[in-house]
């Protein structure tokens, strides 16, 4: 019975039935509602009933947590990896609402699972022929949402009580947006040396990916299509053979309309 169980969760995780592409997306969804409740949330005081969402939340995170942790062949390294330990600090906030507001707004690195939907990358581009079309841009403006979203949630984590001048989330995301664009209004500042690195980490990181989604968004389209010789992976959509090496290649086209 064991077994059957474990295998059961092993498809659920990692197999390609239907059943199991709709489950994924089903945590892609639970992901998306949580980092919206964390937000929305922020503009509020946190009474009895959001503390109960928070540990209704908490659960579901850490039963997912276990799961993965238990179909892992490295478990050790599994619970290294960059993601793992967000998702560790989330289960913590979630689970802790007496740590007070400062630590529990740490939840918002919960938005480092969204990286976790790169494994959908597959399913997405059978499912949805505008994935297709725009993968690179769709990426590219996950990984700038999800590094904003973050960096708010460190401005208002270590900011908030101690910095007048963040009272709220928007506050915070209203600094990340100016630091990030270095529009720099200077209205708002962060505080101390820790808040000048943050700012400086803000600039530097938050430019690039910046720069990266305006690259992929005005540069000739381009269609994912690997050269079985030589692996070159992106080519123009009438091409029919490979830019770098000449081998043929096919690339499947849904016709003229």
């Amino acid at each position: 019975m064991a077994e059957r169980r474990f295998e059961r969760l092993r498809e659920l995780y990692e197999g390609n039935s239907a059943g199991a592409h709709r489950f994924r997306y089903w945590l892609l969804v639970f992901d998306l509602v949580t980092i919206t409740f964390v937000i929305a949330t922020s503009f509020s005081s946190h009474g009895k009933w959001i503390e109960a969402v928070d540990a209704l939340f908490g659960v579901v995170i850490f039963a997912d947590f276990a799961a993965r942790l238990l179909l892992a062949n490295r478990r050790l390294r599994f619970l290294i990896l960059p993601a793992t330990l967000a998702d560790i600090v989330a289960i913590v906030s979630f689970l802790a609402p007496l740590a007070g507001e400062g630590l529990g707004f740490l939840r918002v690195v919960r938005t480092l699972r969204l990286l976790h939907t790169y494994q959908l990358l597959h399913r997405l581009r059978m499912d949805f022929p505008f994935f297709r079309k725009n993968e690179d841009v769709i990426i590219a403006a996950i990984n700038l949402i999800v590094f904003l979203f973050v960096m708010t949630g460190l401005v208002y984590a270590t900011q908030y009580q101690s910095n007048p001048q963040i009272a709220n989330y928007a506050d915070a995301l209203y600094f990340t947006v100016t630091a990030l664009t270095t529009t720099g209004f200077g209205d708002i500042t962060l505080a101390g040396t820790s808040g000048r690195m943050i700012s400086v980490l803000v600039m530097i990181f938050g430019v690039t990916l910046f720069l990266r989604l305006a690259q992929v968004m005005f540069r000739p389209l381009k269609v994912r299509q690997v050269c079985q010789t030589c692996g070159l992976s992106l080519h123009d959509q009438d091409a029919i053979h490979c830019k770098h090496c000449g081998a043929p290649i096919r690339i499947e086209t849904e016709g003229l309309s």
